[in-house]
């Protein structure tokens, strides 16, 4: 229980801290629980982070890096980012074309394997 699995997200600790429930509840008290994107009020409302944790750990306590949204407008901002982080420079071609030659080359260990 105790331990990370590397499929957690990067904020899971902060998420099930007695902190963040408090700071959590400030934002949306200082936000007049409304999503400061839409104005949205009654609808389930999250606590999101400007600079995400994976990027800005030092941050996820910071009242000044947190905003109140609804799910939609959540929802959309998550998408910008990931978006955004799957763009197609060169430093993520040259990652593409490296995992593809690492599985062509582990396919071809494994063929080899078999045969034997």
């Amino acid at each position: 229980m105790g331990m990370k699995r590397d499929t957690e997200r990067a904020g899971a600790a902060v998420y099930r801290s007695v902190r963040w429930k408090a700071i959590r509840h400030a934002a949306k008290r200082r936000d007049g629980f409304a999503c400061v994107a839409c104005g949205a009020r009654g609808a389930r409302l999250d606590v999101d982070h400007i600079k995400p944790i994976r990027t800005h750990p030092e941050l996820a306590f910071d009242l000044g890096n947190l905003q109140t949204l609804c799910i939609s407008c959540h929802s959309a901002k998550t998408k910008r980012e990931m978006d955004r982080r799957t763009e197609n420079g060169p430093e993520r071609l040259a990652w593409r074309v490296f995992t593809r030659e690492l599985t062509r080359n582990h396919l071809k260990i494994n063929d080899i394997e078999k045969e034997a």
